[in-house]
């Protein structure tokens, strides 16, 4: 039980850390709390509810590591490194695949739900 506590409070710390911190998950966490009673609304059942959801937690886990990825690279140096660069590159990659993914997942919910 002391390693699932720590395990939390850690969790919990990261967090508010992250929140505090970067203004895109802070955006990305007030899109989630608008989108889930839309998603009520919008999804026919529990499985599309969950992909809807899903997908912007999704995002918000890519977010987190890839502002872990940042900050970490932001810590070994602050020098101008193009090896760096691709690095923070290829992980805000990562976020934009994971926008698209959800991107397409609420479309596909929108048309499906208001097709004639």
């Amino acid at each position: 039980m002391d390693r699932l506590w720590r395990a939390t409070l850690n969790t919990w710390s990261g967090l508010r850390t992250v929140t505090l911190s970067e203004r895109a998950f802070r955006q990305e966490l007030f899109v989630l709390l608008v989108a889930v009673p839309v998603a009520f609304a919008l999804a026919p059942n529990a499985a599309t509810w969950l992909m809807l959801v899903g997908s912007l937690v999704f995002v918000m886990v890519v977010e987190l590591l890839n502002t872990a990825v940042e900050k970490l690279c932001d810590r070994v140096t602050r020098d101008i490194d193009p090896l760096i660069g691709q690095v923070k590159d290829i992980s805000s990659a990562a976020v934009g695949l994971a926008l698209l993914l959800a991107g397409a997942v609420w479309l596909w919910a929108l048309v499906v739900r208001f097709q004639a």
